[in-house]
């Protein structure tokens, strides 16, 4: 019997996938639950198991391109007797793949065919393995099978203890290869719109990447994705209002704390998410049966990707957590979200977004709203203002521009400057209390 591997759908948002890598070659035995194939999800690479043992007989779609979800990427035999028939198959679909690419590409969701007398193949995505399987990332287990490297003797290195190329190189007495430039902590990195703190670090901007002139880039899987979500924002009727919040004690607070691990992106999820406490209908949104109040606050905070496009890592439940915790959390997330790492759950369930482009020194932006949210916060840079205060005296106080983007459909204007008005009273008033 001839198996088709289908291209999985790794997230509800996906219609296509780009493949990583085939961690099986042609005449390779697949046993049941192993990884066959790495793709590139949205927004993260995840690993594609089989469901079914046999031969893997002929790749369809080969490493480097890109399938729209339920298409054919690969067949498997389950006897030698039929890899001749899976390979004129194979023909067969590549055929057909190249005379109806247009059509393939305006459907993407497009039923996969059957295979032949049996039930259609399927296969499961699982970004880190937790039935008792070897984690490994695609480069490492390349170099274990050149190295003859054991991977289940190895501890990974990598995050939630995933073994990387290093860990095989370590074990191999090799030296380590040359790899990428080590990431930044993301409360530095001058691409990341979002782990930024009110106060501007004055650090020069990063250097661009020399542009491709007189050429078309096409975009990356990640880019297509922020593309689509940006179209799907404009559907909904928004409005913006902004307000302006003296961060002097929130300043001062993150000065005293920041030793211990804290984050200024903590800090404004944190009093982002306590403040939703107090307007829930700016954690809600629209659906066409009416109002979806979440049953949790998840603050999703934007951070750039160093190869383009952004993503937006979720402090999960922010409002029960406390700073310490949360923090750690960001840094977390952050540094998967770098090397694509993340669980879909962990960048697509976000209830309430911040974008921070503060340490631009920007003074004022809007941003888009996400689909599937109610709300997203813009934060600009704080910056030494004169300030008049109600009784006539002048004094200098450091402030900060916030701008606010919700769907009328749900919230309306009052709804918006009450969270505002909260939120900037404990920003400027009790910023300690993000501590307790």
């Amino acid at each position: 019997m001839i198996h088709e591997v289908f291209m999985p759908a790794l997230s509800s948002t996906m219609t296509e996938g780009k493949i990583v890598s085939w961690e099986k070659s042609p005449g390779d035995k697949v046993e049941k639950g192993e990884t066959v194939v790495v793709v590139e999800s949205d927004k993260a690479d995840m690993d594609v198991e089989s469901f079914y043992e046999g031969i893997l007989a002929e790749i369809v779609v080969p490493a480097g391109e890109v399938a729209p979800v339920g298409a054919a990427i690969a067949l498997l035999a389950e006897t030698e007797a039929e890899i001749e028939q899976a390979k004129q198959k194979a023909a067969q679909l590549q055929g057909s793949a190249a005379q109806s690419a247009a059509p393939a590409a305006s459907a993407p969701s497009a039923a996969p065919s059957a295979s032949q007398g049996a039930a259609p193949a399927q296969t499961t995505a699982s970004p880190s393995r937790r039935n008792g399987r070897t984690i490994a990332s695609p480069r490492a287990r390349k170099l274990a099978k050149e190295y003859q490297v054991d991977l289940s003797g190895l501890q990974g290195s990598g995050p939630h203890g995933r073994i990387v190329a290093e860990d095989v190189e370590a074990a191999a007495g090799k030296a380590p290869q040359p790899s990428a430039p080590p990431v930044a902590p993301p409360a530095t990195v001058p691409a990341s719109p979002a782990a930024i703190a009110p106060t501007p670090a004055p650090a020069a901007p990063p250097t661009p990447t020399p542009a491709p002139l007189g050429e078309v880039v096409s975009f990356n899987t990640l880019q297509q994705a922020v593309v689509r979500n940006m179209l799907a924002g404009w559907q909904a009727p928004v409005f913006h209002v902004s307000y302006t919040i003296t961060t002097d004690n929130l300043d001062r607070l993150y000065q005293q704390i920041k030793s211990k691990g804290v984050t200024m992106t903590a800090l404004l999820a944190k009093a982002v998410a306590v403040t939703l406490q107090k307007h829930p209908v700016l954690n809600a949104r629209y659906t066409e049966k009416g109002i979806e109040y979440p049953s949790a606050i998840n603050v999703a905070v934007a951070v750039a990707m160093p190869d383009g496009g952004l993503i937006t890592p979720v402090l999960k439940s922010a409002d029960g957590q406390d700073i310490y915790s949360l923090s750690r959390n960001w840094k977390d997330l952050v540094n998967r979200a770098r090397v694509k790492q993340l669980q879909p759950d962990e960048y697509s369930t976000g209830t309430f977004s911040l974008s921070n482009l503060g340490m631009f020194g920007v003074s004022s932006f809007d941003a888009i709203l996400p689909p599937g949210q109610g709300s997203i916060l813009a934060i600009a840079a704080a910056r030494p203002q004169v300030v008049a205060s109600d009784d006539g005296s002048i004094r200098v106080c450091r402030q900060m521009q916030v701008n606010i983007t919700c769907d009328h459909r749900v919230i309306y204007g009052s709804h918006a400057a009450a969270f505002l008005q909260d939120l900037a009273a404990l920003i400027e008033n009790d910023p300690q209390s993000l501590t307790l």
